[in-house]
């Protein structure tokens, strides 16, 4: 069957509402939010079911990816309506967790911000201070934060959406993309202008405002930096945006 999902055409399942929460990068703040919104609107309209899909990177660059993590894993865990899907930033603090070698990239990252949030004060100055930073780090991060690191998923298939962190790969089946593509992939997939066999529900490549394509949506809107917050609801082939700012 040829491509051929188009955002307006786009559904979700009959009967489910559909939320997806674009990248929060430690402002906590905004997602206590944006959460009380969502389920605000949940309790209130009672659907007869629902998602929240949470596209990636929880961590770096904001003052409190602690208090993100607790507030996504405590969901998570309780129900599994709430989908938590890996970023890029979120692989690469994992990584430093298991293996200090991949400092440099956790460095580039700004992982010293989601250590702080952590009471832990990193140290690259050599690889001595590394290690026993990245042990710190281990120590001060409660069980529960790693091991919904290492649980995330690499994307979710909601009627006619495909929701991951940065895109897919084009030309590729969806359940054939890389790992890699689906948490790094910028300029092929965001230049592509051909339809895809879902439309694509994405955030990583920062926008002041959601981006609306034919083939995808964006809900990277900078929350770290900007003080705003997205969100896409979506029921039957209704799609509006929900905003938080702080």
């Amino acid at each position: 069957m040829e491509p051929d999902v188009r955002y307006e055409d786009a559904a979700a399942p009959e009967g489910m509402r559909l939320y997806a929460i674009g990248d929060i990068h430690g402002r906590a703040d905004l997602l206590a939010k944006m959460l009380a919104l969502i389920e605000g609107e949940i309790v209130r309209d009672r659907p007869a079911d629902w998602r929240v899909v949470y596209l990636g990177d929880y961590v770096d660059r904001g003052p409190d990816s602690a208090g993100v993590i607790e507030m996504i894993a405590r969901r998570v865990t309780s129900n599994p309506r709430h989908v938590a899907l890996l970023g890029n930033h979120d692989k690469v603090l994992a990584e430093f967790l298991a293996d200090a070698e991949t400092w440099w990239r956790f460095a580039d990252f700004e992982g010293e911000t989601t250590a702080r949030s952590y009471g832990v004060r990193i140290d690259f100055s050599s690889d001595a201070a590394i290690r026993q930073s990245r042990e710190a780090l281990l120590t001060a991060m409660p069980p529960a934060h790693i091991a919904f690191l290492t649980g995330l998923k690499l994307s979710a298939i909601f009627g006619d959406f495909f929701f991951c962190h940065a895109g897919i790969r084009p030309g590729v089946a969806l359940d054939a993309q890389d790992p890699q593509d689906l948490i790094w992939i910028r300029r092929e997939f965001s230049d592509y202008p051909g339809l895809h066999p879902k439309l694509i529900v994405h955030g990583h490549t920062p926008h002041h405002e959601p981006e609306i394509r034919a083939n995808r949506v964006n809900l990277d809107t900078y929350a770290f930096a900007s003080g705003r917050l997205t969100a896409l609801a979506i029921e039957g082939r209704d799609k509006r945006f929900l905003e938080v700012t702080g």
